[in-house]
């Protein structure tokens, strides 16, 4: 039997054995929902539906009722949708690229991250379409043959970008997300007690057998996917970070942004993983599978992408100054010193200093800790995008139109609404769907499993021997 150095603690906990994992993940699927499920369901579906109603006042009346204005034309509509499409970076990372890196603990979150992945790109693909103003005229995006002429879609606005962005991004994350699932759907399939359960587990399976060929080509498909997605992984926020980059606005016209953006991304991503993985696996008894070595990774993650997010701010700084740039200069004098320093000094904070802390490993270690800086840093992550979109318009080169942006309710009530629908499909999601992947667990039993891995130390070093059955009949 193979076996890993003992340094390394195991991935999977308990003396589970094939069935145990079937059982353990199954099992919230099979039974009633607990009340916690429903109450959170009800609370996530009452703030999704104000927000729905938010939208629909908005687009009856007008953008007029956000509080933009003359001079700031973007504003809480782009930072949410920045903030959105990044916090769904992680799941195609920690799919694609940890799954080419033949990252073992990726298992435990990959399900739930690439299920996080496609909400929060529908979060974000909400805020470009509202802010057309005008969502029925939405197919002059695409470069479609009309009837109006030769009237052709422009190439060069950002919006058109963040279209194809978004779109290619959603179909290669289903997709991954989708042919992960299906093995895992005819195991539901076959555990099915109820006809209307059993029938749609069959569809959603696709006549999965556990045949060999059917896992040769599991295995296949989901490499190549890996290898489209991994330029993906880099490509959708550089594309995200092109909206400013392009422009000649002093403070987004900065050749850093697509490298720091997509570490931004990465780093909200997986801190947005950290607070829903960790509320699950309480919720669902899932500690065996998702423990301290996990978050431990994560939080390394974590820690490295925040780095470069404060070296791209310090980057940044130093440009403006060293460019001689007195417009440039002034545009980030004014971020940090000028009507909106609360907002970057908690950017800072947040997204800077606090993931400094996880260099020591009694914290990076410590659940609770994790938690809440995996909160904090979602914060930052929010200021950022407002810094950066906000300051740099609010005071431009003709000082009689400098003004301020105030989010209206409206404003709000849009991007909350847009966590509440977030929260009603992840709750949707970890009701009726495997959150670990089954299969894929049990590929690290034998390797990584707790039982396995002490078995020289708990029976005197009898060597490789597989003691699990007589594990299981003590």
């Amino acid at each position: 039997m193979h076996k890993e150095a003992a340094i390394r603690e195991p991935l999977i906990l308990g003396h589970k054995t094939y069935h145990d994992i079937t059982e353990d993940i199954c099992r919230p699927i099979e039974d009633k929902a607990p009340k916690m499920w429903y109450i959170l369901f009800t609370i996530a579906l009452i703030i999704g539906l104000y927000g729905v109603g938010c939208i629909i006042y908005l687009l009856g009346t007008g953008i007029g009722v956000w509080g933009l204005n003359k001079t700031i034309g973007w504003a809480w509509d782009i930072t949410n949708f920045v903030w959105w499409v990044g916090i769904g970076h992680a799941g195609t990372l920690i799919s694609a690229v940890l799954l080419l890196f033949r990252q073992r603990w990726r298992m435990a979150i990959n399900r739930a991250a690439e299920a996080m992945t496609i909400f929060a790109v529908f979060m974000a693909g909400i805020f470009p379409m509202i802010h057309m103003g005008r969502i029925w005229l939405a197919y002059f995006v695409f470069p479609l043959p009309n009837q109006f002429g030769s009237l052709w879609v422009n190439f060069n606005s950002p919006l058109l970008w963040d279209v194809f962005a978004i779109s290619t991004y959603l179909s290669v994350g289903f997709s991954f997300w989708y042919v992960g699932l299906i093995p895992d759907f005819a195991t539901l399939r076959d555990r099915a007690k109820k006809p209307v359960s059993k029938k749609m587990y069959s569809i959603l399976s696709f006549g999965w057998s556990g045949r060999a060929k059917h896992w040769n080509r599991f295995e296949l498909v989901s490499l190549v996917l890996a290898g489209l997605a991994t330029p993906l992984v880099f490509s959708v926020h550089s594309i995200v970070s092109f909206d400013f980059a392009t422009s000649v606005i002093p403070g987004w016209h900065t050749t850093i942004f697509p490298p720091y953006f997509v570490a931004g991304a990465v780093f909200s991503g997986f801190a947005m993983v950290q607070t829903l993985m960790l509320i699950l696996r309480k919720a669902m008894g899932l500690e065996a599978y998702l423990h301290t070595r996990h978050v431990e990774y994560m939080n390394i993650v974590i820690m490295v992408t925040g780095s470069i997010v404060g070296t791209a701010y310090i980057t940044e700084l130093f440009i403006s100054w060293y460019s001689g740039v007195e417009y440039e200069g002034y545009a980030f004098f004014n971020r940090a010193t000028g009507p909106y320093w609360w907002a970057y000094w908690a950017m800072m904070t947040c997204n800077v200093i606090s993931p400094q802390l996880m260099w020591f490993k009694k914290l990076r270690r410590s659940l609770l800790f994790t938690f809440i800086i995996s909160i904090v840093v979602n914060i930052g992550m929010w200021f950022e995008r407002y810094v950066i979109i906000v300051t740099s318009l609010h005071r431009d080169y003709l000082p009689s139109a400098w003004s301020m942006h105030y989010p209206s309710h409206i404003d709000i009530g849009v991007y909350v609404g847009t966590m509440g629908l977030f929260f009603v499909f992840f709750l949707l999601f970890a009701r009726f769907f495997p959150v670990l992947p089954i299969a894929e667990l049990k590929t690290i039993l034998k390797i990584s499993g707790e039982s396995y891995k002490n078995a020289p130390d708990t029976h005197h070093g009898h060597g490789d021997v597989d003691h699990s059955e007589e594990k299981n009949n003590h």
